[in-house]
C-alpha cells in the first residue's frame, strides 16, 4: 500500500486530491497539511473531502508529511513547492507537483532537486490533455509553416497566472515540433496597430471568467480551412485522479523529473 500525503489540502485541488486518493486501489491517505493559521488545521481530512472519516488530521507541519508518506502531492504555489523540495532533500521521499506559475529561475531550481529526488512535474494531470499534447505535436509537424497557430485558454476568475501552465506546455510542444523557440515566437495578446501577422509566431489568448475549470483550444488556420483541437475539463477530479495515478507510478522510480507522458507510457 503506497502512502500518499497532500500538501495544500484545503485548496480547490487539495480537496479533490483527498477524494481521489480514497477512490484508487493500492494507495492510502497518510497525511495532509495546509498553511499555518488555516482554519482547516486540526480537522479530519474527511471534512474537506466530503467522504467517510479518514482519521487523518490536517496539519500545518511539512515534517508530518515527510514522516508519514512515500509520496507527497503538492498543488500550492511556486515558493511553497520549492520549500517542500528543500525540506525533503535526503529523505528519500517522492513528490508530484501540480503547481504552475514558476519563473525560469524557479524551474531551474526544481530541476536541480531532481538530481536526488524523484519528481513528477506537469502543468496538467488530465489523461486527456496528455493525449491532446501528442496530437498537437503530430498536427504541427504535418501543417508545418503553412498554417497560423493560435492558443486560446479559459479558466475561472480565481486563477492567478496567465497564460495557464497547460497553454504554455502546448506552446512548447508546438514550437518544438515546428523547429521554433517559444520565447522568441510567442505573442501574448494583441492591441492597437499590430501589423500583419508573422506566420512563424504562436499566439496566446487568455480568458478569466466565472467558474470555468479549464478549456484549451489550439487553432491551426490555413488558406481555405481551419482545424481546431480542443480539450475541455468539466470536473477537477479529472486532474486529481491523474495526479494520484502519477503518485502511484512514481513510488518505484529513481531520482529525476518525469511528466504525464512517462506516467502513461507515451514518452519518446
Amino acid at each position: 500500500m503506497i502512502k500518499i500525503a497532500v500538501n495544500g489540502a484545503a485548496g480547490r485541488m487539495g480537496r479533490q486530491l483527498l477524494s481521489a486518493i480514497g477512490e484508487r486501489e493500492g494507495v492510502v491517505l497518510s497525511a495532509a497539511a495546509d498553511a499555518p493559521g488555516s482554519a482547516s488545521v486540526g480537522l479530519d481530512a474527511s471534512v474537506l473531502s466530503g467522504g467517510e472519516r479518514q482519521d487523518v488530521l490536517i496539519s500545518d507541519s511539512t515534517q508530518v508529511l515527510i514522516d508519514s508518506s512515500d509520496v507527497i502531492i503538492d498543488f500550492t504555489a511556486p515558493a511553497v513547492s520549492l520549500a517542500l523540495l528543500d525540506a525533503i532533500k535526503g529523505s528519500g521521499k517522492r513528490v508530484v507537483i501540480g503547481t504552475t506559475g514558476f519563473t525560469a529561475a524557479q524551474l531551474e531550481t526544481l530541476h536541480e532537486h531532481a538530481a536526488h529526488t524523484p519528481i513528477v512535474f506537469a502543468p496538467n494531470y488530465s489523461v486527456g490533455v496528455t493525449v491532446t499534447l501528442a496530437l498537437l505535436e503530430q498536427a504541427a509537424k504535418a501543417f508545418a509553416d503553412d498554417y497560423d497557430v493560435e492558443i486560446i485558454e479559459a479558466h475561472h476568475r480565481h486563477k492567478v497566472d496567465a497564460p495557464s501552465g497547460t497553454a504554455v506546455k502546448m506552446g512548447e510542444v508546438l514550437a518544438d515540433a515546428l523547429g521554433r523557440n517559444l520565447e522568441e515566437c510567442a505573442i501574448y495578446g494583441r492591441q492597437g496597430i499590430t501589423g500583419e501577422r508573422d506566420r512563424k509566431t504562436i499566439g496566446f489568448e487568455t480568458i478569466r471568467a466565472g467558474d470555468i475549470i479549464g478549456e484549451h483550444t489550439v487553432l491551426f488556420a490555413g488558406n481555405g480551412e481551419r482545424i481546431e483541437i480542443t480539450h475541455r475539463a468539466t470536473d477537477r477530479m479529472t486532474f486529481a485522479r491523474g495526479a494520484v495515478r502519477a503518485a502511484s507510478w512514481l513510488a518505484s522510480r529513481p531520482a529525476g523529473v518525469y511528466d504525464m507522458n512517462h506516467v502513461l507510457g507515451l514518452a519518446h
